[in-house]
């Protein structure tokens, strides 16, 4: 069978750096640091005393009252980011056929202060378990594509994909195969998280994965970087309407871009840790690229993983060069997450709405906090480093890695 063509016709984000895609847009091109000191807890026994928030978000101004506090955080974010992309695509929701309308999200670890939440509540008191009757459903991963889809209706395919930080990559590259195989003629895709918890920075620290910079929270992600000394981690939601081309075409819908294919691999080497020599990465580039039907030298920017590691940004940059050879050195090579920090399974779908941005507006973001050089690296990699570029982006891709080895890369390219 044809597969169909898969195009992006809006878009929505709600991130440390901006609260629209637009604002979003506006932090990344200016080099805006969302890293700040915590300000949802006492941070006072944490190594780590900062994250990337989200600034100035109120979420009644969106939802109402009684019904946000049906919903975790993950889930609220999800909703108002989702809302701003079918609005930026104008579907006329009482025209269009909502059974082959679908949701398809992605997150990491979903509602974790939720849970957090009850179990202290649950500890604090005389041992009864007195549970909110909304603890479940405010906790689960899959709640937001189901409130997404109850708002509006939406009966078609509705799930949440979680594979660590590349939950929300993937989720698209299902959602694109949705669309191909004709089994829908849009889907609402994207990613959500809100773990700048307790426990989630307690948990992280306790791996050693997060940096402990706390005299400069703002330059404390510094992907590539020889000082990095770990990953800040972020919050909020990306989200993207994908639609049939012609479905797209025929109600006079802006695309943005069309999006051309994407691959998934396993490093299966450890829980948490890179395969050193990437084998994993080469593998899904690869695949993104042969599913994509692209050469590497069609490609002229890629947002990576980057997420301010020792091992990760080194061994991602080592692939690259691998699967790319001398045409790497050509590439926009940046990471995003220099700005945003890492926003786990929400990650993979406000990344992807940079590499569509910047193919739209003709620049590439910048990589922000880089000062020194890691000898590690490949000196003639264009990393982008802390100033935009301006570049023609004809062909963009995204990485996306997880902890238990999931590798998701997604391509999207300029609408011919």
């Amino acid at each position: 069978m044809e597969l169909k063509r898969v195009v992006v016709t809006g878009l929505g984000a709600l991130t440390p750096i901006g609260n629209t895609k637009d604002e979003y847009w506006d932090g990344l091109v200016s080099g805006k640091s969302g890293a700040a000191p915590i300000t949802y807890y006492d941070t006072d026994k944490f190594k780590t005393k900062f994250a990337c928030e989200l600034k100035n978000f109120n979420v009644t101004d969106f939802i109402d009252r009684k019904e946000a506090r049906k919903m975790d955080k993950f889930a609220q974010y999800a909703m108002v980011a989702a809302d701003e992309a079918i609005e930026d695509a104008k579907l006329n929701l009482d025209e269009v056929d909502k059974l082959r309308v679908g949701v398809i999200w992605g997150a990491g670890i979903g509602g974790l202060e939720t849970f957090q939440n009850e179990v202290l509540n649950f500890a604090s008191g005389d041992g009864t378990p007195r549970f909110n009757p909304f603890f479940i459903p405010k906790m689960i991963a899959d709640i937001a594509p189901g409130n997404i889809s109850i708002k509006h209706g939406f009966m078609g395919p509705n799930y949440t994909t979680v594979s660590a930080c590349a939950s929300s990559a993937n989720a698209m590259f299902d959602a694109l195969n949705s669309i191909r195989l004709g089994h829908t003629d849009v889907v609402v895709t994207g990613g959500s998280e809100a773990a700048v918890t307790i426990a989630g920075m307690g948990g992280f620290n306790a791996m050693h994965a997060l940096s402990t910079r706390n005299e400069s929270p703002e330059t404390a992600s510094r992907p590539f970087d020889a000082t990095r000394d770990g990953f800040v981690l972020g919050e909020g939601a990306g989200a993207l309407i994908l639609e049939e081309y012609e479905h797209a075409k025929a109600r006079g819908a802006k695309i943005y871009a069309e999006f051309i294919g994407g691959g998934l691999s396993s490093d299966a080497h450890h829980m948490t840790a890179p395969h050193p020599d990437g084998i994993g990465v080469i593998a899904v580039m690869k695949n993104c690229l042969q599913n994509a039907g692209l050469k590497p030298e069609d490609v002229d920017h890629i947002n990576t993983h980057g997420t301010s590691t020792p091992l990760g940004d080194v061994a991602e940059l080592k692939a690259i060069s691998e699967v790319f050879g001398d045409h790497a050195k050509s590439i926009n090579i940046n990471s995003t997450k220099s700005m945003t920090g890492h926003l786990l399974g929400a990650a993979g779908a406000i990344e992807a709405i940079s590499v569509i941005l910047a193919m739209e507006k003709g620049i590439v973001p910048p990589t922000i906090n880089h000062t020194t050089v890691d000898e590690k690296i490949d000196p003639e990699l264009n990393l982008t480093l802390n100033k935009a570029q301006k570049r023609d982006v004809k062909v963009a891709m995204s990485n996306t890695f997880g902890f238990g080895g999931h590798n998701a890369c997604v391509v999207f390219k300029k609408l011919d």
